[in-house]
């Protein structure tokens, strides 16, 4: 069975490098990513929130309507960029 080890209080953590993005990946990039992984997710929300009734489906369009707000924000920020 796992069992954590506690980390002492004086222990900085650090943090994983095991999924990480790259650090030359310009600002650009990054948002168009972001912008089309939001728009799934937004597409994916929506077509299992068809497939739901009543309160369960009220959530899933919230986190839906969630999901697209923020994928609104960062297309905003990417019509801002300046590509260099």
């Amino acid at each position: 069975m796992f069992k954590p080890t506690p980390n002492p209080p004086d222990t900085v953590r650090k943090s994983s490098t095991m999924f990480m993005v790259a650090p030359d990946i310009d600002i650009e990039s990054l948002l168009a990513h972001s912008c089309e992984s939001l728009a799934s997710a937004s597409v994916m929300a929506s077509d299992f929130a068809a497939r739901l009734q009543g309160p369960d489906r009220h959530t899933v369009m919230a986190l839906q309507q969630i999901v697209m707000l923020a994928e609104l924000a960062v297309n905003r920020v990417l019509d801002t960029v300046d590509p260099a």
